[in-house]
Protein backbone atom coordinates (compact mmCIF):
# COMPACT_ATOMS: atom_id res chain seq x y z
CA UNK A 1 0.00 0.00 0.00
CA UNK A 2 1.73 3.13 -1.07
CA UNK A 3 0.78 6.49 1.21
CA UNK A 4 0.60 10.12 0.44
CA UNK A 5 4.03 10.56 1.39
CA UNK A 6 5.75 8.03 -1.36
CA UNK A 7 4.28 10.27 -4.30
CA UNK A 8 6.67 11.42 -6.62
CA UNK A 9 6.72 14.98 -8.55
CA UNK A 10 7.41 14.95 -12.09
CA UNK A 11 7.69 18.22 -14.28
CA UNK A 12 9.46 21.21 -13.93
CA UNK A 13 10.46 22.37 -10.14
CA UNK A 14 8.82 25.65 -9.23
CA UNK A 15 11.46 26.15 -6.27
CA UNK A 16 14.03 26.36 -9.09
CA UNK A 17 12.58 28.88 -11.08
CA UNK A 18 12.09 31.27 -8.27
CA UNK A 19 15.66 30.53 -6.70
CA UNK A 20 17.45 31.30 -10.28
CA UNK A 21 15.15 33.81 -10.19
CA UNK A 22 16.31 35.40 -6.74
CA UNK A 23 19.57 34.96 -7.41
CA UNK A 24 19.29 36.74 -10.90
CA UNK A 25 18.03 39.74 -8.36
CA UNK A 26 20.44 39.27 -6.25
CA UNK A 27 22.81 40.34 -8.59
CA UNK A 28 21.40 42.93 -9.55
CA UNK A 29 21.00 44.44 -6.70
CA UNK A 30 24.71 43.55 -5.41
CA UNK A 31 26.74 46.65 -6.65
CA UNK A 32 24.53 48.58 -4.74
CA UNK A 33 24.65 47.50 -1.71
CA UNK A 34 28.49 46.69 -2.02
CA UNK A 35 28.47 50.75 -2.71
CA UNK A 36 26.61 51.64 0.28
CA UNK A 37 29.13 49.22 2.36
CA UNK A 38 31.78 50.66 1.04
CA UNK A 39 30.73 54.15 2.03
CA UNK A 40 29.51 53.14 5.77
CA UNK A 41 32.68 50.49 6.42
CA UNK A 42 35.10 51.56 4.08
CA UNK A 43 36.71 48.70 1.65
CA UNK A 44 36.69 46.07 4.46
CA UNK A 45 33.12 46.67 4.25
CA UNK A 46 32.75 45.87 0.82
CA UNK A 47 34.88 42.99 0.46
CA UNK A 48 32.48 41.81 3.83
CA UNK A 49 29.42 42.73 1.68
CA UNK A 50 30.31 41.04 -1.32
CA UNK A 51 31.14 37.85 1.08
CA UNK A 52 27.93 37.97 2.19
CA UNK A 53 25.91 38.35 -1.05
CA UNK A 54 27.73 35.24 -2.08
CA UNK A 55 26.72 33.24 1.19
CA UNK A 56 23.05 34.20 1.06
CA UNK A 57 22.96 33.47 -3.37
CA UNK A 58 24.37 29.94 -2.22
CA UNK A 59 21.72 29.47 0.59
CA UNK A 60 18.69 29.91 -2.21
CA UNK A 61 20.32 28.18 -4.71
CA UNK A 62 21.07 25.36 -2.37
CA UNK A 63 17.53 25.10 -0.54
CA UNK A 64 15.97 25.25 -3.81
CA UNK A 65 18.40 22.49 -5.21
CA UNK A 66 17.83 20.21 -2.64
CA UNK A 67 14.21 20.33 -2.90
CA UNK A 68 14.02 19.84 -6.52
CA UNK A 69 16.31 16.62 -6.15
CA UNK A 70 14.10 15.13 -2.99
CA UNK A 71 11.27 16.32 -4.52
CA UNK A 72 11.43 13.57 -7.05
CA UNK A 73 12.13 11.15 -4.91
CA UNK A 74 9.28 11.02 -2.73
CA UNK A 75 6.85 14.05 -0.46
CA UNK A 76 8.23 12.58 2.66
CA UNK A 77 12.14 13.26 1.74
CA UNK A 78 11.27 16.05 0.66
CA UNK A 79 9.85 17.09 3.75
CA UNK A 80 13.06 15.88 5.58
CA UNK A 81 15.24 17.57 3.05
CA UNK A 82 13.19 21.09 3.89
CA UNK A 83 13.40 20.42 7.84
CA UNK A 84 16.91 19.22 8.25
CA UNK A 85 18.47 20.87 5.28
CA UNK A 86 17.42 24.34 6.41
CA UNK A 87 19.53 23.29 9.80
CA UNK A 88 22.38 22.43 7.49
CA UNK A 89 22.58 25.27 5.75
CA UNK A 90 22.43 27.64 8.51
CA UNK A 91 25.61 25.34 9.75
CA UNK A 92 27.05 26.21 6.71
CA UNK A 93 26.45 29.93 7.04
CA UNK A 94 28.07 29.60 10.47
CA UNK A 95 30.92 27.95 9.68
CA UNK A 96 31.51 30.81 6.04
CA UNK A 97 31.30 33.24 9.14
CA UNK A 98 33.61 31.76 11.60
CA UNK A 99 36.25 30.66 8.93
CA UNK A 100 36.47 34.63 8.26
CA UNK A 101 35.42 36.02 11.48
CA UNK A 102 39.13 37.33 12.79
CA UNK A 103 40.28 37.64 8.82
CA UNK A 104 41.88 41.02 8.62
CA UNK A 105 39.40 42.12 5.46
CA UNK A 106 36.47 41.29 7.18
CA UNK A 107 33.60 44.34 8.67
CA UNK A 108 31.73 41.52 11.10
CA UNK A 109 28.87 44.86 11.54
CA UNK A 110 28.70 44.44 7.25
CA UNK A 111 28.61 41.22 6.41
CA UNK A 112 25.82 40.28 9.42
CA UNK A 113 23.64 43.44 8.30
CA UNK A 114 24.18 42.66 4.34
CA UNK A 115 23.43 38.58 5.54
CA UNK A 116 20.31 40.17 6.99
CA UNK A 117 19.36 42.42 4.88
CA UNK A 118 19.50 40.26 1.55
CA UNK A 119 17.54 37.46 2.88
CA UNK A 120 14.97 39.66 3.53
CA UNK A 121 15.28 41.90 0.74
CA UNK A 122 15.95 39.29 -1.90
CA UNK A 123 12.22 36.80 -0.21
CA UNK A 124 9.97 40.74 -0.21
CA UNK A 125 11.14 41.77 -3.44
CA UNK A 126 10.31 38.14 -5.29
CA UNK A 127 6.88 38.38 -3.70
CA UNK A 128 5.94 40.62 -6.12
CA UNK A 129 6.99 37.70 -9.27
CA UNK A 130 5.74 34.64 -7.45
CA UNK A 131 2.79 33.07 -8.71
CA UNK A 132 0.43 32.10 -5.29
CA UNK A 133 -1.57 29.78 -6.36
CA UNK A 134 -1.48 25.85 -6.85
CA UNK A 135 -2.23 25.77 -10.36
CA UNK A 136 0.30 27.59 -11.89
CA UNK A 137 3.41 27.78 -8.79
CA UNK A 138 6.63 29.50 -9.59
CA UNK A 139 7.33 33.02 -11.13
CA UNK A 140 3.99 34.42 -12.61
CA UNK A 141 3.33 34.32 -16.51
CA UNK A 142 2.87 36.67 -18.52
CA UNK A 143 -0.59 37.15 -18.27
CA UNK A 144 -0.95 36.08 -14.67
Amino acid sequence: MSGALDVQLEGPAPEVMVSNDLVRRGVIASPVLIAVCAVIWGGDGAWSCAYAIGIVLANFALAAGSMALSARNSLGLMMATVLFGYLVRLGLMFLAVYLVKDAGWISLPALGATIIVTHLGLLIWELKYVALTLSSPGLKTARS
